[in-house]
């Protein structure tokens, strides 16, 4: 069972950041070592606590009195860096529960990445930190650094030259030489680090603990996250809430796209919400930005750091300004494909425009020629008449070589000094390569520079996002009771629709025949046209086996089509258990969508819906989210489709029935929930949405039952 604090991310985990005293087990006068340069780094760094380097040779290492074990310290640290072979980190660890450490991180390698006897080897780490009420970091990690305490229990390279000035980033990462990457090239971009944390093989710690603990900290304002996995569900979308409670934006670089999850699966559902859409799902509900690649988390991160959360972009709308009519085009192709808009300027801006720079061109891109940077004055009256436009739009200012020319440098140094000062809150971003020293001078104004067009396309789009994900609200988890269903949901699509009518889904009157005479008189009572299809718990894919037939129209019909069907279906799935012929109205007009429930690995009951029909499989146009959704989500979900025009009214077309839709989505969420126990997958396909105020119904349906699929998380 789990101590207390491992119920609660980020619970204890100050003995790493503000540790009174640290003993490092392994510790080598060599400060190639591992056990050497944490010694090295943190008396190069000066940190102001005790330093115990322990080594069974004891004497002095580095200039400071050694101690053959632990338990052997004038007094107890808060922290150890454990870097010692891995049969002998049992040991270490169960030195420093005697000791009364609270918190150990453990460089050392050889344990769950190497094999079972490693794993275990592991587990019994895990044992004994979680008895005393000890933190563990690890194994097999690059540790932590808390730039201002100047704590540095770690190996890494990155602060081999220097350590980052303290600031307002937190990272935390699983791969240590990613993170400690990132570490680098935030110092390098000149902003100040809080707490860096590398979790390893995440025994104890993991990347919850370390967004809930940054989320918490005074010192940290943003937090990168790289991720490879999620090894909790809970844990990590229980910090990264806290995260959003406490205003401080999470970017996340998750890599390993992987198809857990997209194994053969009996419905489309399952085939079409594999792992990786459904992190970005939860990412984003959470209020998470998730990111592709290094240059994203480095631009997004370093812009926001510098407008902080408060200041981040409320529109997409852009205002473009160069000095060449070309870049305005490449800079408005380049925001146009990110997402963002291009608002009109008011007459009145554009009249102030040609006031400052008579020869500029109005429209947005603002082709402000290079008469824009004469003198300081004429460039401030030009930005003073665009950051007051009234479409609040983010101003773009492509400087191109300007800062490398010293005079051009001071103008633009000069104007934008004093925009931000009379504009404190309108956001303004510059595209511009350096030099290093300008761009500094920049950033400190609070305007962020970006090196590319595509660069500042992309990451005013992230900023966008990332205003927007913190302002949903917190999704609410499923509070109501598990529920018992009937085994033949299982069995064909008549009984899993009934399922479904009794949980409010709107599905058509229809009856499974066994003869054909039965089926004439069903059809008759239905009204024709109708539809028959195969009923089997053993043909999942009807229309594969010539199991369906469609638009029949007198009582020959559906004599012909009975007999055709279960010929077709005895001859294509001889050892099928068939329970008849399911005789259904044919119903027309509207737009198909499919909606599902599948069962992800580590996040449980997933909900999907997307368009129906083809564009499912070959489009993949689908949206997924974990159960339950909202009506709300729902509909943010049917909205954020590709082909969502076509619900919407496009060329003319009736406007479908959205409403009705989101709310099966929602009402399918919560049945899954509900069956969570019993049932894995369902897929509802297709689901014709009428036009507007004319519901929806759930042509056909599938159920897998939980046995044949992975437990639950």
């Amino acid at each position: 069972m789990l101590s207390q604090v491992q119920e609660a991310p980020g619970a204890g985990l100050d003995a790493f950041f503000q540790a009174r005293g640290i003993a490092v087990i392994g510790a080598s006068d060599d400060v190639t070592k591992i056990g050497g340069r944490p010694v090295q780094l943190l008396l190069k760094y000066g940190y102001a606590g005790a330093i115990y380097p322990i080594n069974p040779k004891a004497g002095t290492l580095q200039g400071l009195q050694a101690y053959a074990s632990v338990v052997d310290t004038p007094t107890a640290p808060d922290l150890a860096i454990v870097a010692v072979p891995a049969q002998a980190t049992l040991q270490a660890v169960r030195d420093c529960a005697q000791r009364g450490v609270r918190g150990v991180v453990v460089l050392s390698t050889g344990f769950a990445e190497a094999g079972p006897e490693g794993a275990e080897l592991q587990a019994e780490l895990v044992r004994t930190a979680r008895h005393h009420g000890m933190r563990l970091m690890g194994p097999n990690c690059l540790g932590v650094v808390s730039v201002p305490d100047r704590i540095v229990g770690t190996f890494s390279i990155a602060l081999e030259q220097s350590i980052p000035p303290a600031g307002e980033v937190g990272i935390v990462s699983q791969s240590g030489n990613i993170g400690s990457f990132t570490l680098r090239n935030m110092a390098d971009r000149g902003l100040g680090v809080s707490r860096f944390i590398a979790t390893g093989n995440e025994a104890d710690v993991d990347v919850a603990d370390g967004i809930a603990a940054l989320a918490e900290d005074p010192g940290t304002r943003i937090i990168l996250c790289c991720m490879e996995t999620c090894r909790h569900a809970g844990r990590l979308t229980a910090a990264l809430e806290q995260a959003r409670r406490r205003n401080k934006p999470v970017i996340v670089l998750k890599i390993g796209a992987t198809e857990q999850g997209q194994a053969a699966a009996a419905s489309h559902t399952g085939a079409l919400t594999g792992s990786d859409a459904v992190f970005d799902a939860v990412l984003r509900r959470h209020g998470a930005l998730r990111v592709r690649s290094f240059e994203e988390l480095l631009d997004i991160g370093h812009a926001a750091a510098l407008l902080a959360a408060q200041r981040l972009p409320s529109t997409d709308a852009v205002t473009l300004v160069a000095a060449s009519g070309g870049f305005g085009i490449m800079m408005a192709d380049a925001m146009v494909e990110a997402g963002m808009t291009l608002p009109q300027l008011s007459e009145t801006t554009k009249a102030l425009i040609r006031e400052a720079v008579p020869t500029a061109g109005t429209n947005n891109p603002v082709d402000a020629s290079a008469q824009m940077s004469a003198r300081p004055d004429i460039l401030l009256k030009m930005l003073t008449a665009l950051q007051d436009d009234a479409s609040g739009s983010t101003l773009v200012l492509m400087l191109a070589l300007s800062l490398s020319n010293p005079r051009l440098r001071g103008v633009y140094l000069e104007a934008l000094a004093k925009i931000r000062a009379s504009h404190p809150d309108r956001l303004l971003v510059i595209i511009s390569q350096g030099p290093a020293d300008a761009v500094a001078e920049i950033n400190a104004l609070g305007i962020p520079v970006f090196r590319s067009i595509p660069a500042a396309a992309t990451g005013l789009a992230g900023l966008v996002k990332l205003g927007r994900l913190a302002s949903l609200p917190a999704a609410q988890p499923w509070r109501g009771e598990a529920g018992t269903i009937d085994p033949l949901v299982f069995r064909n699509e008549f009984h899993a629709k009934k399922a479904l009518a009794a949980a409010g889904i709107d599905v058509p009157r229809e009856e499974v025949v066994e003869s054909v005479e039965a089926a004439v008189r069903a059809a008759r009572e239905t009204g024709y046209p109708v539809v028959l299809k195969i009923a089997s718990e053993d043909i999942a894919h009807k229309t594969e086996v010539g199991g369906v037939a469609l638009d029949l129209r007198d009582d020959t019909a559906v004599r012909e089509a009975f007999a055709r069907i279960m010929a077709s279906a005895r001859q294509h799935a001889p050892q099928a258990r068939i329970d008849g012929v399911l005789v259904a109205p044919m119903v027309r007009g509207g737009v198909e969508l499919i909606a599902g429930i599948s069962r992800d690995p580590v996040f449980g009951s997933v909900v999907m819906v997307g368009f129906g029909g083809i564009h499912a499989e070959i489009l993949k146009d689908v949206a997924v989210q974990v159960a339950p959704v909202s009506e709300d989500e729902a509909q943010r979900m049917i909205r954020g489709l590709r082909m969502f025009p076509l619900l919407d009214g496009a060329r003319g077309t009736p406007r479908a029935d959205v409403a009705a839709a989101a709310r099966t989505v929602a009402l399918l969420s919560e049945f899954a929930c509900r069956h969570a126990a019993q049932v894995a997958e369902i897929d509802m396909n297709p689901i014709l949405v009428k036009p507007q105020g004319q519901g929806v119904l759930v042509l056909d349906a599938l159920m897998v039952p939980a046995a044949r699929n992975t437990p639950a998380p």
